[in-house]
């Protein structure tokens, strides 16, 4: 059985949650990636997505040019540890729907992040189990019925 720690990346680039949106969006581009952890000191206490930053930034009508990270960052992570299981890792990743995970220590400290990517390209062995959890993951998530969400759909429509 394969462990994230065989898999994961380390040395990942972080970012404070009083870092600018425009900052993550550029270190994003800069890395070609779509996630960054979010940390004070060594200890992650969020992370942000380029989906975070267009729903949570700009798809609310906020000033993008000054939002901080922490106003559109997810404070609430699922994480794995390296010395959890591949399989176990990539049944959590399917059930929550997300691509990629933090790795941490016994005491929040950011030691890599594991994606679905590092999980089929070091160990093909997981190929079906990468497939299945893509698969899981790429579902279509119920849409947004409530008030706000109906009340912002009928924006949308009516700008167009």
């Amino acid at each position: 059985m394969t462990t994230v720690a065989e898999v994961m990346t380390r040395d990942v680039r972080t970012m404070r949650p009083e870092d600018s949106v425009v900052d993550a969006a550029r270190c994003m581009d800069e890395l070609n990636v779509g996630v960054i952890p979010v940390c004070e000191g060594d200890r992650l206490v969020g992370i942000v997505t380029d989906r975070d930053i267009v729903v949570r930034g700009v798809a609310q009508h906020g000033e993008v040019r000054s939002m901080k990270i922490a106003d559109v960052m997810s404070a609430h992570v699922r994480c794995a540890r390296e010395q959890d299981q591949v399989e176990k890792v990539l049944s959590e990743m399917a059930e929550a729907q997300i691509r990629r995970v933090p790795v941490v220590d016994g005491d929040q400290r950011i030691v890599g992040i594991v994606s679905l990517g590092d999980i089929a390209a070091k160990n093909p062995d997981d190929e079906i189990d990468v497939a299945m959890s893509l698969g899981d993951i790429s579902s279509p998530a119920e849409p947004d019925r409530s008030e706000a969400g109906a009340q912002s759909q009928s924006q949308l429509q009516s700008q167009h």
